[in-house]
């Protein structure tokens, strides 16, 4: 017996022990071989690995266990430590509606631990292992935090900027705290009323974090402009391009993606990959192009490989995007080539 990654398994390979999701659900019993609809549908679940009948030698076979397991160890860290930081929110959140007091040494901690494991977030692919729409701004937040910390990186920033990017897309949204929790998850259409109330939490979070000493500037204006646009057509001071903090810029990409793609009780999640497009239509005058176009050639540079289903409900593997397309790679749908770049009917759906 060996344990294998699934994207080395062959077709035909037996597989010997019962295959587990990451919520404890037998997908498959064991004992059966493998065949290209079970390769597609492992690829989907996520799993990493798996034990197949082989005449390998034990010590190649122990050390493939041992590798494996240091993989699912991290994963479970990572894992453990996104749930400790919902904690944290959801009682920060609640303890601002009486309270001015931010926990920000714990939530500075939180950050740091977390990001250790950030190897594990896949910015395309990444959903929480627990999540309901009434959560979502929690979630959210904790998304816009990591991955506007990768951005950061991605664009250039110093280090020393890392860290407070990070902040600053964690507490972003801590206004809402001080919203009517009605109104935030109101399925219908809000009244003028209503949206003035919801666009108040700007001014709420400026106002929770600005007398907060160990909090960079940066990442409390975070709070104040990540609704602001460069052309001025933003809120709450719909100040323009010059005005906007950097570390503003970064959250606002990585809250729009992240609001986009996640389901809401108002509003279901839209695909990655059009939200991606729509971003880079909205670059032109809403939001900074260069970060944009940072984002967006980075987010899509790793994926090949990456299984996909298409909006005609094909699924595919990407095996090449080019730099002039990124929203739209070269897919292979059971050894046919699909183009999305000349194909515009088709888009990507879903990233499995």
């Amino acid at each position: 017996m060996a344990i294998v990654s699934v994207s080395q398994l062959k077709i035909g390979d037996r597989i010997v022990e019962d295959v587990i999701t990451k919520m404890g659900n037998v997908l498959f019993k064991k004992g059966f071989n493998v065949t290209p609809r079970e390769y597609e549908i492992l690829r989907a679940f996520l799993i990493p690995s798996v034990s197949i009948e082989t005449k390998e030698s034990d010590a190649d076979s122990t050390d493939k266990a041992e590798e494996y397991k240091a993989e699912d160890t991290g994963l479970i860290q990572f894992y453990t430590e996104y749930d400790k930081m919902i904690q944290l929110l959801k009682k920060m959140f609640k303890d601002s509606m009486s309270s001015p007091a931010i926990p920000i040494l714990d939530i500075r901690n939180g950050m740091e631990h977390l990001i250790s494991k950030i190897q594990h977030y896949n910015i395309l692919t990444f959903t929480p292992r627990m999540l309901s729409t009434d959560e979502y701004i929690y979630h959210n937040s904790i998304m816009v935090a990591l991955t506007s910390f990768i951005l950061a990186r991605w664009h250039g920033f110093q280090s020393k900027d890392w860290m407070p990017i990070a902040l600053g897309g964690l507490l972003h949204d801590i206004g809402n705290a001080k919203v009517d929790p009605a109104i935030l998850s109101k399925p219908s259409k809000l009244t003028v009323l209503e949206v003035e109330e919801v666009r108040r939490h700007t001014l709420y979070g400026y106002s929770i974090l600005k007398n907060i000493p160990a909090l960079n500037e940066g990442s409390k204006l975070c709070a104040l402009q990540h609704h602001e646009r460069e052309d001025g057509s933003g809120y709450p001071l719909a100040v323009k391009g010059d005005k906007i903090h950097p570390y503003a810029k970064v959250i606002a990409v990585s809250d729009i993606f992240h609001a986009m793609t996640s389901h809401r009780t108002y509003k279901r999640a839209q695909s990655p990959y059009l939200v991606l497009e729509q971003l880079q239509k909205e670059s032109f005058g809403k939001l900074d192009p260069i970060i944009v176009s940072t984002f967006i050639n980075k987010v899509t540079q790793f994926h090949h490989g990456t299984i996909v289903r298409l909006s005609d409900n094909r699924v595919g593997e990407i095996i090449f995007t080019d730099r002039s397309n990124p929203t739209r790679p070269m897919v292979n749908v059971n050894g046919t080539i699909i183009n999305l770049a000349v194909d515009r009917k088709l888009f990507i759906q879903e990233v499995i």
